[in-house]
């Protein structure tokens, strides 16, 4: 009997990459793909790592690739834009090697800051799509396309949704594939993208996702099942087809393990079959749209929602209301769950930049990172958000148009340290041209020594702190060699320093950089002494409860009126911020 474990769909595909005989895996981190790679590294037998940015970690893979080696690069939707430029060029040579790009799409948007459809990056990049809807599919469909890769010389997107990366089931497991790299072999026509080698790449191209469409007529990764009698036939995929399963409709059903390219002669045929098509589909209605661009009358997106994930129940009142069932949606009894808004761990050396910088009400340019959740209550001091590395650029410009319309008002701008290295650097050689004497920003670089916000992978600096890590990048060390000259590194717990240093950063003209060098409390595991309140000298003014920190609330004592505040021993990890705005001393550290 074969073995069997429960795993998460990310987990499923770092086994099947093994399984595949995959040799190398690069990624860039980001929800909801990053325990793939973190999976990934346990197989001794897989080169494992996580790139500066999703462009080299792409990069990185198609090297393996080039030399045979089976490999995989994965990241999150948004984190392909960044790696859309060799990627656009790549996917024109044959492959050597299989590959396999994971794209992990977020329809809700859960932790993302859009919501884009990547299995039209896929065809925009003349890439082959599979859509797994389950633990057992992702790993099976990564075996299963670095098959296809090889054999039609093809890139292939594993495109999957951040619920089936995340959602446990179990999954059979089976041996490695010993797949030995088969080298690098000199051949410019294949692997040098220039004219006149382009253009018989894209006939190439054309040719071998016709014969995929071929392929796709037979193939056992997509399903028919037919139930007599039906006059309606649903084409789906992924893991909406497992929730329609959930309704027990005497319905038949396509189910495309390949979203693209699709066997136009089979759906046609299909065609013949039923009286009506519909295609129930998250997010933008790809499916729909390629078949009816091959003249297939069909329906889908009026009935069902362009946005956000497709319950059990959405497609219950999608399906009613497209006539194809009867009767009425019931409504489920959902426990009631008391929201709770994100928040900064307690001790958590950003806490009292944004403390600071929203007692001084400047205008803040944000980043994504932990420090994101700056723009929620109860801080509300980060005023725009784009994508990663985008704060510098977005200040600059900002402050350019200030100027020229005569506002003299200072921005500050903040960014984390991994995301300085991610794509943050080419902001701050970009600020070093044509400078003007009344430009006046500031720059906050957060360097918590790790990517804190997916769960602690490492990035350039964090081997000053963890001599584990092989990456001793000094920040200041990079922009002082840029060019720039007033940038200062200040201990953030230090409340009165990195006040001063902000206050005096924002009041100079020109460009300042202020360094923030404390590390994760969460990653690094800081715990010092706790604090606690002396009730008798809190005046009740809060100020300590405005930090926002975890442990810090309002209680009432015993033989005293007012409430006043007071500190949760087991949560505090004595950051001492708290004692530090405290205008009456009555925050003491415990002995």
């Amino acid at each position: 009997m074969k073995e069997k474990q429960v795993l998460t769909g990310n987990e499923a595909i770092a086994r099947g990459f093994y399984e595949g005989g995959g040799r190398l895996a690069s990624s860039y981190p980001g929800s909801p793909t990053v325990e793939i790679m973190e999976n990934v590294k346990q197989y001794k037998e897989v080169y494992a790592e996580f790139s500066t940015n999703e462009k080299v970690a792409l990069e990185v893979a198609i090297g393996s690739s080039f030399y045979g080696a089976r490999s995989m690069v994965s990241m999150k939707h948004v984190g392909v834009n960044v790696a859309a430029d060799p990627l656009m060029t790549f996917t024109q040579t044959p492959i050597n090697g299989g590959f396999i790009l994971v794209s992990g799409d977020d329809p809700g948007m859960a932790s993302s800051q859009n919501e884009q459809d990547n299995r039209i990056f896929g065809k925009f990049a003349n890439m082959a799509i599979l859509y797994p809807g389950s633990s057992q599919e992702s790993k099976d469909y990564i075996k299963e396309g670095l098959m296809i890769s090889e054999e039609y010389q093809i890139p292939i997107m594993l495109d999957i949704t951040s619920r089936v990366c995340h959602g446990r089931g179990i999954v059979e497991l089976g041996p490695r594939i010993d797949k030995v790299p088969s080298g690098f072999t000199k051949d410019q026509e294949k692997y040098t993208m220039l004219p006149p080698n382009t253009f018989k790449a894209q006939y190439f191209m054309k040719d071998r996702l016709e014969r995929l469409e071929d392929y796709a007529y037979n193939s056992s990764i997509n399903v028919l099942e037919e139930v007599e009698g039906s006059e309606t036939l649903i084409i789906t995929s992924g893991l909406v087809y497992y929730n329609l399963k959930e309704l027990e409709l005497p319905i038949s059903i396509y189910k495309l393990g390949m979203v693209y390219p699709i066997s136009i002669k089979k759906v046609e045929e299909l065609a013949k079959k039923y009286k009506r098509i519909i295609i129930i589909e998250e997010m933008m209605p790809f499916v729909e749209n390629e078949l009816r661009l091959k003249g297939i009358d069909c329906e889908g997106k009026k009935y069902f929602s362009f946005t956000g994930e497709l319950q059990i129940e959405d497609i219950e009142r999608g399906l009613i209301e497209a006539g194809v069932i009867s009767g009425e949606v019931k409504d489920i009894n959902k426990p009631k769950i008391i929201s709770r808004p994100p928040m900064f761990c307690s001790g958590c050396p950003h806490r009292p930049i944004f403390d600071i910088l929203k007692k001084m009400k400047v205008k803040v340019m944000g980043d994504i990172g932990c420090y994101s959740m700056a723009v929620l209550p109860a801080f509300e001091a980060a005023h725009t958000m784009i994508s990663m590395g985008a704060t510098v650029g977005i200040t600059k410009g900002m402050n350019k148009a200030m100027r020229r319309n005569g506002d003299d008002e200072p921005i500050v701008s903040v960014i984390g340290d991994g995301t300085f290295f991610h794509s943050g650097m080419t902001g701050f050689a970009n600020l070093l041209h044509q400078r003007e004497e009344d430009d006046n920003m500031t720059f906050i670089i957060l360097d918590n020594r790790t990517t804190a916000m997916t769960g602690g992978q490492h990035n350039g600096s964090s081997g000053n702190y963890n001599e584990s890590e092989d990456m001793h990048i000094s920040i200041k060390s990079i922009l002082n060699t840029m060019g720039h000259e007033d940038v200062v590194e200040v201990d953030q717990f230090i409340y009165k320093d990195i006040k001063d240093a902000i206050n005096n950063g924002t009041k100079r003209k020109g460009i300042s950089i202020i360094i923030a060098t404390r590390p994760c409390a969460l990653k690094y595991k800081i715990k010092e002494k706790h604090f606690y309140v002396d009730p008798n000298i809190c005046i009740s003014c809060r100020s300590c409860v405005k930090t926002n920190c975890p442990p810090i609330r309002m209680i009432k004592y015993d033989g005293i009126e007012k409430l006043k505040s007071s500190i949760d021993p087991d949560s505090c990890v004595g950051c001492s911020v708290c004692a530090q705005v405290c205008p009456v001393n009555a925050i003491k550290r415990s002995e």
